[in-house]
């Protein structure tokens, strides 16, 4: 992918990077390694690798999925500043 310096000014200002002029050459020559090194593992085949989750194989930690705690509502509201029986109040912010 060609990249030019204008690519790179808008690259870094939708990142909100304050880039000055006199970088923006080298950056554009990052940038452009970078790309051609992802479009080279682009070009790997993957068919067949199975996905891995840690370089050592093991089997994923997993707890039940159960509610360990509840009824709790009016002590959690009583931290609220406001509050209409169980639930929180906020002020309204659409119109």
């Amino acid at each position: 992918m060609a990249v030019d310096t204008d690519t790179v000014r808008r690259i870094a200002m939708l990142a909100r990077l304050d880039v000055p002029d006199d970088e923006l050459a080298a950056l554009t020559g990052e940038l452009a390694k970078i790309l051609d090194w992802m479009g080279q593992l682009g070009e790997i085949d993957t068919d067949g690798v199975v996905p891995m989750t840690a370089v050592k194989p093991m089997p994923l930690r997993r707890r039940a999925d159960a509610v360990t705690e509840g009824g709790m509502a009016d002590e959690i509201v009583a931290n609220a500043p406001e509050a209409a029986g169980p639930f929180y109040t906020v002020p309204k912010v659409i119109e």
